[in-house]
């Protein structure tokens, strides 16, 4: 069907069926996930109206190419969640003309348009939605795929972090660039962290005490990295090579050990936050 160039920050999106081949340039990472029902599509806008988030306009379709080599190839395929492999004598890649709409297409995730509250709050984590693959169960998708990009912050009486919850999705986050503005350390790019169902989750200590706080809020433009997210209607299970690495973040939930009780059923209770912040630091 045709090529790609593809750089960090833009994802590609590749049907089923499809024949395909990655050619790296050097040393190169990145994330995956295969879905078995439905396909991608954009998520309807409601009252944002016709233009936001994901453009149509900023999908791209591969250049037309094709190949004619009379050389051996060998082709994977995936079946009933076996591989199989077999020896071609010429190039998969020699269609020279087809007809149809069924073909990959690239996003660079940086002309995301972003939606957020201009007021109090947080709007639903929805906004952020890039593509999503619907599920026969109305209001759960079999995936949604979310970013956190960089963006304005100007909510006022707001805990302006992710807030602490849980709900009947399994949520995988990855971080692409930087660091993700709930997690102060230990989420790195090429990292991931994996919440399942009903696993309550939120920002680790130092984080929610440095943005609670804070005495006045102002407008900033959050910068400072790119997360994403597979957010899934599905219990995911983790392969045993995750978690028999040697990279393993076994301590990953003594973030929230330090977390401090704070309310005492006053209206304006006496906080010490200077001494809560040292207090979190601490080995």
């Amino acid at each position: 069907m045709g090529r790609f160039v593809v750089e960090p920050c833009e994802i590609v999106v590749i049907p089923r069926g499809i024949k395909f081949q990655v050619l790296v340039n050097g040393e190169a990472r990145g994330y995956g996930i295969e879905v078995f029902t439905s396909h991608f599509e954009l998520p309807g806008l409601g009252p944002i109206g016709s233009n936001g988030l994901a453009n149509p306009r900023d999908f791209e379709n591969p250049s037309a190419a094709y190949e004619d080599i009379d050389e051996s190839y060998e082709v994977v395929v995936k079946y009933l969640n076996k591989f199989f492999h077999c020896s071609w004598d010429h190039s998969p890649f020699d269609v020279v003309a087809w007809h149809g709409n069924y073909t990959p297409f690239k996003y660079d995730l940086r002309k995301f348009n972003c939606m957020n509250s201009v007021t109090y709050d947080h709007p639903d984590p929805s906004i952020y939605t890039v593509l999503t693959c619907p599920s026969a169960e109305p209001g759960v998708a079999a995936v949604d795929f979310v970013i956190f990009p960089p963006r304005w912050m100007v909510m006022e009486h707001t805990f302006r972090p992710p807030w602490y919850h849980r709900n009947c999705m399994s949520e995988y986050m990855g971080m692409i660039f930087g660091q993700y503005d709930a997690k102060g350390e230990g989420f790195v790019a090429g990292g991931s962290s994996l919440h399942s169902c009903m696993t309550g989750h939120g920002p680790d200590a130092e984080s929610f005490v440095k943005a609670s706080s804070i005495e006045k809020l102002t407008p900033f433009y959050f910068s400072e990295g790119l997360a994403f997210m597979f957010e899934s209607k599905y219990i995911l299970k983790v392969a045993p090579a995750a978690l028999e690495t040697s990279i393993l973040q076994e301590d990953y939930l003594e973030c929230w050990q330090k977390l401090p009780k704070i309310f005492n059923g006053q209206k304006s209770p006496s906080i010490n936050w200077d001494q809560l912040k040292e207090q979190v630091k601490e080995p």
